[in-house]
């Protein structure tokens, strides 16, 4: 048995950059719990924004989820940015990290485009 959201293919890929998330945070230095604790949400609120969407019966509710989910995703891109500019993420870090958020927003307003009446 397969639920709604396994069948999705940014599901696959927010998940993808949950695991990409928590090695970076694992890097971090002492003194960035802030920082830790703000990306393991934001990362984390993909994923189980995505789930909790595709569950959802009305096209109005799950394109304001996934919505929801492409906020955290931009979320994410600026904590990379952060992690960047204060050196505590290396440039192919960076920029690996931000190409598989860039793949899932552009995803996530297709899907909820696709929901609009």
């Amino acid at each position: 048995m397969i639920l709604d959201h396994e069948r999705l293919d940014v599901y696959r890929l927010a998940l993808d950059f949950l695991v990409f998330a928590h090695q970076v945070i694992e890097t971090l230095p002492r003194g960035r719990s802030h920082l830790c604790d703000q990306l393991t949400r934001a990362s984390t609120s993909i994923v189980l924004n995505l789930a909790e969407g595709a569950g959802k019966h009305s096209k109005a509710d799950k394109r304001r989820y996934y919505l929801s989910a492409r906020g955290s995703a931009t979320e994410s891109a600026a904590l990379l940015d952060v992690l960047s500019r204060l050196q505590l993420l290396d440039a192919p870090g960076h920029q690996a990290g931000k190409e598989m958020l860039m793949r899932v927003v552009s995803m996530l307003i297709k899907l909820a485009q696709s929901l609009e009446e």
